[in-house]
């Protein structure tokens, strides 16, 4: 009873100004907005029937949506970097590396070659798929190979009488290795080309024999497996149902009300990847964050809107009661929404194409959803006659007793309360952005190998031959000189040089390029592998690649045909992260300007880095600034958000204080345990203050809206009862949703979802902690019927 008693006395309070629904009696003609919504309601069924109709293409849209989750989608198409590297493409060609090992105690066996050669012969009718080996040179030198005895023989004698094969990581102690080079440029056409291979070594997969492994590693590889993962994120939507049912059924305890929020839900999210559909949108590896944030504000937004419909006074009807709830929420409910909806679409600065549609998205299906719950919703309601608390009691009556408790003991321990948030704030953003000479800021993860589940096999076999071959990190050393200097003898010995040089670095795994192969016809030639020093030797190699180049195609993917102009080395490595990429573009620069010091004719040649895996380490390094900069545009203009909500400048700072807190104890607790910045975990900062800014202003509106004629213990307990279990309840909303995450195979998908659910229960702890605490200190007031000091004025 005085549960019930707290809860009408807080329905019934009647802030300063006309109310029509003070104490279940109309004291001023309705308003306008009052007026839309009884008109609303009225035309129930017809908002029904729109949204029905509506529903068809919104749905059609949903499935038109693909998916692409490789590394490639996080380029930004105007980037310098990028642009040379499509140039580049045009001269030498593109596609993506991949190897293919099989491993055995002795790779050069008979049984072994026998079912490499019959690996090669079935790749080579797979269309977009080009391979190389030692073995497919060494077919090619002698116009074929049968797995005879004898040539297998003569294979092994020929493999291991030069160090070249063992340098491009073709020949290991255990294992003889494919090279295949994908010609692909999107998720399509990768697909098609791995399956091609997957079918051509299946009978050798099926029957290994000698090998003791048939093993496929590369960019591609990781690229399928990231898309392949993504593509059971439905998962996480039905586990968040599951959720809303179990959570709805224990709060409000009705079907009726269930069947309007899964209903109204459904309608969000269908229209809200429809309009994904609608502009030709792909999803990619952080787009299940987008339907996501949007169903998680959804259903909050539901619930402070009906917990306000089913604290229903006795003696006001509920059709009364049902317009001024939508009215007496609409203020906060919008200016929360907005803020969200804000917070995204500021991550429309970013040049990085998923981060900018993301923000795009959510905010377009934030606006969407907003129209929805205030139509739809409000006609569900009406003709689902979901019930009130008068029909029947709704959970969370303890909460009412924790109302009246809280002001007291925040006012009590207002200094410990602020004092350890900003203690913790502190802390956090030294963890996040270090200390000068003491704590390094938190690095960014940019190896896309580690953004895989570490039990994923394809995962444990990079991580286990890791030491074994040169790397699986490709550059390209892009060089430009005048028409034919290419095949001038100086300019292909200071080539041979360089290459040599690169080859010392510890950096650098291998390298091949045009000297490479001249030196393997060398060795054909039984001239030896060694670059020739004296004039006839060089004038020798310099006609051979003259002469080979119209009619050998690897030698046309390292030397321009034709104008011999232009030419390239691959340098494949083991880095990954973009702080190694910087110390390899040093290295190259630095032993490129050696090499032309010490040979004149490479003075007038033009070197340029590119590649796609440099490129990569890149775009995600430039997460942070471009993070940073849209995270400093949610923050000025939700507090702009802020200046048309609230008048007092202090509640408008205030009411950032708790999402900021969790942001940066956040970031805290991924410093103390290890935790990395990543493509995923970036993001949170963003998602968490877009989101976890409702409650906030759901705070402030009651509480400003009782502070007009009250005190300060009256203006909390107020908002406490009104709001603060339905905050409540929308963070365990907020939380679960994105708890759901928790399951994803993806580590960076699944911190994210940690973290971001620890971050909304964080939040929620300085609402009812720090924020009432600072607000004592604000005020400066003591308790109802404490002894008061000098009277304190409203700010």
């Amino acid at each position: 009873m005085v549960a019930h008693a707290l809860v009408t006395r807080a329905s019934n309070t009647p802030p300063s100004g006309p109310d029509r629904h003070a104490d279940g009696v109309a004291t001023a003609a309705p308003s306008r907005l009052a007026r839309i919504f009884a008109a609303v309601v009225a035309r129930r069924w017809l908002v029904v029937a729109f949204y029905a109709l509506a529903l068809i293409p919104s749905a059609w849209l949903a499935t038109r949506v693909g998916q692409d989750n490789s590394i490639d989608r996080l380029i930004v198409a105007t980037d310098p970097d990028y642009i040379a590297t499509r140039e580049f493409e045009k001269v030498f060609g593109g596609g993506e590396f991949a190897l293919l090992l099989a491993e055995a105690d002795d790779p050069l066996a008979a049984g072994v070659v026998e079912r490499v050669d019959r690996i090669e012969r079935r790749l080579a009718a797979v269309p977009r798929v080009n391979a190389n080996s030692a073995l497919s040179v060494y077919r090619r030198a002698k116009a074929g190979f049968e797995s005879t005895p004898e040539q297998v023989a003569a294979f092994r004698t020929f493999a291991t009488g030069t160090d070249l094969f063992r340098r491009q990581g073709l020949l290991g102690d255990h294992y003889l290795a494919i090279g295949v080079v994908l010609d692909v440029s999107d998720t399509e056409q990768r697909q098609a080309a791995l399956a091609g291979v997957d079918a051509a070594i299946a009978e050798v997969a099926a029957d290994l024999g000698p090998l003791t492994a048939l093993t496929k590693l590369g960019q591609p590889y990781v690229n399928a497996y990231l898309d392949h993962t993504q593509r059971g994120a439905w998962r996480y939507f039905v586990l968040f149902t599951a959720f809303v049912v179990v959570l709805n059924i224990a709060l409000y305890r009705s079907k009726r009300t269930l069947a309007a929020f899964l209903i109204t839900l459904a309608v969000s999210l269908a229209m809200s990847v429809g309009y994904i559909g609608l502009v030709g949108g792909m999803l990619t590896i952080v787009s299940p964050m987008v339907p996501m944030t949007i169903l998680v504000t959804a259903t909050a937004t539901l619930v402070y809107i009906h917990s306000r419909f089913v604290e229903c006074p006795p003696e006001t009807p509920p059709a009364e009661h049902q317009i001024f709830a939508l009215e007496n929420k609409f203020v906060g409910c919008t200016a929360s929404m907005f803020a969200t909806a804000v917070g995204f679409a500021a991550l429309m600065v970013s040049d990085i194409r998923p981060i900018r549609q993301m923000g795009e998205w959510v905010a377009v299906g934030l606006i969407l959803t907003w129209i929805i719950v205030f139509t739809l919703f409000p006609a569900l309601q009406s003709i689902l006659k979901t019930p009130t608390q008068r029909e029947r009691a709704v959970a969370g009556q303890w909460f009412l007793a924790f109302a009246q408790w809280l002001p007291r003991v925040s006012y009590r321990l207002r200094w410990p309360l602020v004092l350890s948030a900003l203690a913790l704030c502190a802390l956090g953003a030294a963890a996040l952005f270090g200390i000068p000479g003491a704590v390094t800021p938190m690095r960014i993860l940019t190896d896309p190998v580690a953004y895989m589940s570490p039990s994923a096999p394809l995962y444990r076999d990079i991580r286990r031959l890791a030491p074994s071959i040169p790397g699986l990190s490709i550059s390209q050393i892009w060089l430009r000189g005048a028409v034919g200097s290419m095949s001038e003898p100086e300019v292909l010995s200071g080539l041979n040089a360089f290459q040599q040089a690169l080859e010392r670095d510890p950096e650098v795994g291998s390298v091949v390029g045009p000297t490479s192969i001249l030196r393997m016809m060398r060795y054909l030639g039984r001239a030896g592998d060694g670059w020739p020093s004296d004039p006839d030797g060089l004038e020798q190699v310099a006609g051979d690649l003259e002469g080979l180049l119209g009619a050998e195609p690897m030698l046309q993917r390292f030397v321009q045909p034709h104008s011999l102009a232009q030419a390239q080395l691959t340098v494949i490595t083991r880095t990954a992260e973009h702080e190694g990429f910087l110390h390899l573009d040093e290295s190259v620069r630095r032993l490129w300007q050696e090499a032309a010091a010490a040979h004149p004719a490479l003075a007038d040649v033009q070197m340029s880095i590119v590649g796609l895996a440099p490129l990569h380490a890149k775009m995600a390094q430039n997460l942070i600034p471009t993070l940073v900069e849209s995270f400093a545009l949610t923050v000025v203009v939700i507090f702009t958000a802020f200046l048309f909500v609230f008048r007092s400048g202090a509640a408008r700072l205030m009411a950032m204080i708790p999402s900021l807190f969790a942001i940066l104890v956040m970031f805290l607790i991924m410093r103390l345990t290890g935790m990395t910045l990543n493509i995923a975990t970036i993001l949170i900062a963003s998602t968490v203050l877009g989101t976890s800014e409702n409650d906030q202003i759901h705070f402030f509106y009651h509480f400003l809206e009782r502070r007009k004629n009250g005190t300060v213990e009256q203006s909390l307990q107020h908002t406490m009862i009104i709001a603060g279990r339905a905050i409540f309840f929308a963070t365990l909303i907020n939380a679960g949703g994105f708890l759901a995450f928790g399951l994803a195979e993806l580590p960076p998908v699944r911190e994210f979802g940690l973290l971001s659910a620890l971050a909304f229960v964080l939040s929620m702890i300085a609402d009812f902690t720090a924020l009432p605490a600072a607000l004592w200190i604000l005020f400066r007031e003591k308790p109802d019927g404490a002894e008061r000091g000098a009277p304190s004025t409203d700010r």
